[in-house]
């Protein structure tokens, strides 16, 4: 049931995303479309109500309460510069504003975005950490909750690998090719002649 639950939350994400920018863009509803995008968190609050049912009534946690806590974790963390990310194209393919800007492509530049991305990540880690610890205190028997302790571990796993990533790109910064500069993360442009 929870992994059938955090799939109809997933599609109904990309639904309500594509409902709120549609509105906004296509029917000049800003605020329709802002009132679909602000409900994308409610997704979030009946997956966690339906887990903590599950649990509460007897179901032997398991990964996919496990899974529902990274899930959640990861939609915190994340879940605003995605609908960000998106909004931005949207504006600029439906509603005629400026291209948006990419990331950084080289440099420091580049590893303060790494770092920024990472920080949600950890978000992420520390949101699943304490749903999966209040469903570990919920169950109260501990030769029930192995499972959700592994998730923890998977979550800082998750985390510390993805700190790594970020952490390259501040010992070794990607240079410009010569003759070109990254421009506010636009891309390459040409420098001289």
């Amino acid at each position: 049931m929870i992994v059938a639950l955090i799939a109809a939350c997933e599609i109904g994400f990309w639904v309500l995303l594509a409902a709120g920018l549609a509105c906004r863009y296509l029917l000049r509803m800003p605020r329709t479309g802002l009132a679909l995008l602000l409900c994308e968190p409610l997704l979030e609050v009946v997956l966690l109500v339906a887990t903590a049912l599950d649990l509460k009534n007897g179901a032997e946690p398991n990964w996919t309460h496990g899974l529902a806590a990274l899930y959640i974790g990861y939609t915190v963390g994340h879940g605003h510069r995605t609908v960000k990310w998106l909004d931005g194209h949207a504006a600029h393919r439906l509603g005629g504003a400026p291209k948006p800007l990419g990331p950084p492509r080289y440099g420091m530049a580049r590893a303060r975005h790494e770092a920024k991305v990472w920080l949600g990540t950890l978000t992420a880690a520390v949101v699943a950490t304490a749903l999966l610890q209040f469903a570990i205190w919920y169950v109260d028997d501990p030769s029930r909750v192995t499972s959700l302790e592994s998730w923890r571990f998977t979550a800082w796993r998750i985390a510390g690998i993805h700190g790594l990533v970020a952490l390259a790109y501040w010992i070794w910064p990607k240079k410009a090719p010569a003759g070109e500069r990254d421009v506010a993360g636009v891309g390459k442009e040409r420098v001289g002649r």
